[in-house]
């Protein structure tokens, strides 16, 4: 961490009466408390002439107060609560903070508000609706926990803008977040003890950091160093250079050991490598067992022998569940203080595959219960010889409410999901998690939730660029896409379906250039067009693994984005800072994949730098540069690598790859015809 320094310039009470402004004069910044007739103050900065609303705090609290001087800042008591505000300065990185927290003992609800200004905004939770940036999306007043509903698997406490401005609200928070509902273009922070937050906690405490620094890219950089983190490691190289191969939306719940072989079959028929093939949900006897049903799996160890043997790796789905007509597993969890209980003792907790039964959850933040689990799934691997497990769910909403867990209860209920993850990453560096909070050290992949076979920003196929983008700024650079072309099961969406053919291919596409590429639907389910275009794209993106897995390095060396918004190359460019409908592999490939059903053709933004048109030096656009009308049939991807004109000769080794894998590519076509 950077080292940061206390500032504290002149603090001025012009009288302790609720007309006095508070200001704490920092260098040549003032930060202004002006109180409000509506309760708390305008929090307001002022450098030289120019005076900056940032927004409402303590808006729910109208009370006289008494302010005065502390070590490092000032505190004001308003009757039984206190807010300390303090300036601090990061000398290394030239950023100025403050450092903001109401707190009382009493059942009070915080609730602070900031202006999003005319600036753009970034980060804060995966959405179902996930809009970037974010100043236009909507976010009712809720809970701030990883949950099921709206897609919530990730919901760092982190929001950041383009000005070079970034908020981080602490994990100790009771915290409660809205956008554009409370107070049109503001995001909201609350804090108030009510569900699903313990009443058993003996304070209500809203406290957050606000950094500014000079540019987007830089205070994203700080927080990375001083609040997110970065991963520790690399997942497995395979499953970067090849598909993973998943059962889930291609047979549902109606696998058996025939249909995996024939699966398997049909994949290296059809000429695709694989990085691993995936037996997902129903393989149990019940759900919790970790039993195979010998009905459907009669030989499971000989499947997993056949299955190896066409060269594949084979992977299981596991979930953290037990329901509780799955005895004697659900009995003996229950009876030894394995489950989550809830304030009231009792266990049912829930999720989608409940079956009629009183689902229990397993209480990974008890390390007895945790090792219970991983000694049964251990053993799992350990009979059959499979090679790594995906892993399902892991959100604290199907938890009990409101959930008794171990551990400082400042951090219930969402200190689950953090025990849960590192529960399951003991399992190695091929596993797979869908949920997080505070563990983007871990060298694992992160998928984002299901994504529905449609092609809207509401969940469907632009939702993979936006959701990556999304979690590369919470930290989790590590992105598995959800499957290509959908789940297709979401059939309570109005627009739900079967992915169509184009949407597919489409699909293919856009992920090409993401750290993963996981099919369940199949390319063959349509016609030989769209086996040859997938194809395609997949051998492409074996050919730039290599590319990928260097970016993921640069992750785990710098804390940078894999898969990063344009802004990341000149966060000064306006354009750039809004554009949500193209992306980067680390800072050298741009790709503008199509999203709009039945376009044959799309703008296309390059920023500042010398750009090949798929690597081709033949075809050169120097940004930044807009290009109107860039021809893409369905078979056209469109993506450029920037070159590195003024670098040493290995400087200049993506072009060098970018160009053999172009000509590569070109004499793939000759030979077909």
């Amino acid at each position: 961490m950077a080292a940061i320094g206390t500032v504290l310039g002149i603090l001025t009470l012009t009288a302790r009466t609720l007309s006095a402004d508070i200001t704490v004069r920092a260098d040549d910044v003032d930060l202004t408390l002006e109180p409000l007739l509506t309760g708390g103050f305008q929090f307001v900065l002022t450098k030289g002439e120019e005076r900056t609303v940032y927004g409402h705090i303590g808006r729910t609290l109208y009370s006289v107060y008494v302010a005065e001087e502390v070590e490092g800042g000032v505190l004001i008591q308003m009757g039984n609560t206190n807010l300390s505000v303090h300036t601090v300065y990061d000398d290394v990185e030239q950023a100025r903070g403050i450092k903001i927290k109401w707190d009382t003992q009493e059942l009070t609800r915080f609730e602070d508000c900031f202006n999003f200004g005319n600036n753009h905004w970034y980060g804060g939770p995966m959405q179902v609706n996930q809009v970037y940036p974010i100043e236009n999306a909507q976010h009712n007043y809720s809970a701030y926990i990883s949950k099921e509903q709206d897609n919530g698997a990730i919901v760092e406490r982190y929001w950041l803008n383009s000005a070079g401005e970034y908020i981080y609200v602490h994990p100790q928070v009771p915290l409660f977040v809205d956008y554009n509902t409370i107070q049109s273009n503001h995001i909201c922070f609350g804090a108030q003890i009510t569900d699903p937050y313990s009443s058993r906690r003996n304070h209500t405490e809203l406290s957050y950091d606000i950094w500014f620094l000079s540019d987007v890219k830089k205070a994203h950089q700080h927080a990375v160093a001083n609040y997110l983190g970065k991963p520790t490691g690399l997942p497995d190289f395979r499953m970067v250079q090849h598909p993973i191969w998943s059962t889930w939306a291609q047979y549902s719940q109606n696998i058996t050991g025939e249909k995996v072989m024939e699966f398997a079959t049909q994949i290296r028929a059809s000429g695709f490598n694989d990085s691993q093939l995936e037996i997902d949900d129903l393989w149990e006897t019940c759900y919790g067992s970790l039993e195979v049903d010998t009905n459907k799996f009669p030989n499971l160890t000989h499947l997993v022998e056949e299955v190896k043997a066409l060269g594949f790796r084979v992977t299981i789905w596991v979930h953290p569940f037990i329901n509780s007509d799955c005895d004697p597993w659900y009995s003996e969890a229950l009876s030894n203080g394995y489950l989550v209980l809830d304030e009231a003792g009792t266990p049912e907790a829930n999720w989608w595959n409940t079956n009629g039964s009183t689902p229990g959850l397993v209480d990974f933040t008890k390390p007895e219960a945790a090792e219970w689990w991983y000694s049964r799934v251990k053993n799992l691997i350990d009979t059959y010889g499979i090679d790594s497990i995906k892993f399902d769910a892991g959100e604290s909403s199907f938890s009990p409410q409101i959930p008794v867990q171990n551990g400082d209860i400042d951090l219930h209920p969402h200190n689950i999901v953090d025990a849960y993850v590192r529960t399951c990453a003991r399992f190695g560096d091929m596993i797979e998690v869908r949920a997080a909070y505070r563990t983007q050290d871990l060298p694992i992949f992160v998928r984002m939730v299901d994504r529905d076979s449609i092609w809207g920003l509401n969940n469907g196929l632009p939702t993979i660029v936006t959701t990556t983008i999304q979690m590369n700024l919470n930290g989790y650079t590590l992105v598995l896409p959800d499957m290509i072309g959908g789940n297709g099961y979401n059939l309570n969406h109005p627009q739900a379906d079967l992915p169509t053919k184009e949407l597919f291919i489409r699909w293919v596409q856009a992920n090409t250039f993401l750290p993963a590429m996981q099919y369940s639907y199949v390319p063959w389910n349509f016609d030989n067009e769209t086996v040859l275009i997938s194809k395609k794209y997949t051998d492409l993106h074996a050919a730039y693994a290599q590319n990928i897995y260097d970016a993921m390095q640069a992750s785990v060396d710098n804390g940078t984005p894999v898969n990063a918004p344009l802004w990341w190359i000149d966060p000064t460019d306006q354009e750039a800072l809004r554009i949500w409908d193209e992306y980067l592999l680390g800072e050298d490939i741009l790709v503008a994949p199509i999203f709009n059903e039945g376009a044959t053709s799309r703008d296309i933004y390059l920023p500042i730098g010398t750009w090949l048109d798929e690597g081709n030096p033949e075809k050169v656009y120097e940004g930044p540069i807009w290009i109107y009308n860039y021809p893409a049939p369905i078979d056209v991807l469109p993506y450029f690598v920037r070159e590195k004109s003024n670098e040493t000769n290995m400087g200049n080794a993506p072009v060098l790859s970018a160009i053999l894998v172009f000509f590569g590519m070109l004499l793939n076509i000759f030979n077909q015809i």
